[in-house]
């Protein structure tokens, strides 16, 4: 396994090596045997330069980590610019950071300079360098923002690597029904009804099946198609319109770990937006797109009382922000002024609620699923031989 590393030399300059390691533990080790500062560590990808999956080559989280390492080391903000454009293959990355680059020299701040690419940078880095310009802490931002990016990635890189397994389960699960379906039932219908034997109703109806796809193919193929294609459209509608997440969270169970999920979630960026010198009300006005349509109006309306004056750990139990744990935690934070650490230790318990749940469920739906396809497959081809086993009894 090879890993391309970013590191800082002795004249403050940006390297990049490729060595061959284990895993990323052991490349960390293999350059600190040789007393080099470590900027960024990533595994080598075939990708070609400035080409990515979603169209998109210019990571924000891998741009902050390394600005981070280069402002710690004592370079300005457009020193270290110019060493990332530098060590950048990618032709986007680089009209990026030039484009960045010149707006500081025309006299814009950092935060402007970021606020003209929007669409590459999110409005919470944004606002946070605001208020890092104004304390001039901007690596610890930095490096805050990196930790609180990471963070919400792990439940949802958990979710994601659950899913991969029931994914194949299901596609294998698929295409062997559809085999069994629009091949083997068809070539045995063709058998069975030479036999002039009765067969059981059952065995009838699925070789009915069978000859029907057999002689209409191309039209039970455009059908499935068509299905898969709407069924495809009508996830995407439910999921962007928040009827998906409605529906997903009266499921018993699920619905509860969902709420907890967003709240998690919530009392993270809050925490660290408030870690970071916003104020509450402005941490809350920020953290307003990142909930889902059926968080936010409570998020609104907490927000208004907290600007009318009403406690922070009120606002959010009156709103149904919070649980019972977390409630008193909340109030604890106010009580001694370390409300953004609170937050950020709700959301470590919380967190470690869901992923616990995620593997228990896991652990619990692979198997069901297995059971079922085993079933469905099973099921068909007892009823391909039970006229077998039907005429094999006739005969003794």
């Amino acid at each position: 396994m090879q890993f391309d590393i970013m590191i800082l030399s002795d004249q403050n300059e940006l390297e990049k090596l490729r060595i061959d390691a284990p895993n990323e533990i052991e490349a960390r080790r293999q350059i600190e045997r040789q007393a080099l500062k470590i900027v960024t560590v990533q595994k080598f990808s075939q990708q070609l330069p400035g080409l990515s999956l979603n169209g998109k080559s210019f990571s924000v989280v891998l741009f902050c980590q390394e600005l981070h390492a280069l402002l710690l080391a004592g370079l300005t903000i457009i020193e270290a610019l110019d060493g990332l454009i530098e060590k950048d293959a990618s032709f986007e990355s680089r009209a990026i950071l030039e484009g960045l680059i010149q707006t500081i020299r025309d006299g814009a701040r950092f935060s402007d300079a970021l606020d003209t690419r929007s669409d590459i940078f999110p409005p919470m880095l944004i606002g946070l360098m605001k208020a890092a310009e104004n304390t001039g802490d901007i690596p610890t931002v930095l490096a805050r923002y990196v930790a609180y990016q990471q963070r919400i990635d792990v439940v949802r890189n958990k979710i994601i690597s659950s899913s991969i397994y029931p994914s194949i389960l299901l596609v294998v699960g698929a295409a062997v029904t559809a085999f069994l379906g629009g091949y083997v039932v068809p070539k045995f219908a063709v058998i069975y009804q030479g036999t002039g034997r009765e067969l059981p109703w059952m065995s009838t109806i699925m070789l009915k099946f069978g000859s029907f796809v057999s002689a209409h193919t191309l039209a039970v193929g455009i059908a499935c198609l068509t299905l898969i294609a709407f069924g495809s459209g009508l996830l995407w509608y439910m999921s962007s319109s928040g009827i998906l997440l409605r529906i997903v969270s009266k499921v018993p169970g699920i619905g509860v770990r969902l709420r907890i999920y967003e709240m998690s979630r919530l009392y993270l960026t809050l925490g660290m937006l408030l870690e970071s010198g916003i104020t509450i009300v402005t941490a809350l006005a920020m953290s307003e797109h990142i909930v889902s349509r059926r968080v936010l109006p409570k998020l609104i309306e907490a927000r208004h009382a907290i600007e009318s004056g009403a406690p922070f750990s009120d606002s959010f139990q009156q709103c149904d922000l919070t649980t019972a744990i977390s409630y008193r935690m909340l109030r604890v934070g106010e009580r001694s002024g370390q409300l953004g650490k609170m937050l950020f230790q709700a959301s470590n318990f919380y967190e470690g609620d869901i992923t616990r749940f995620i593997d228990r469920f896991t652990r619990a739906f692979d198997p069901i699923l297995m059971i079922f396809i085993g079933l469905i497959v099973g099921s068909i081809v007892v009823l391909l031989y039970m006229p077998i086993f039907d005429l094999a009894t006739t005969l003794q």
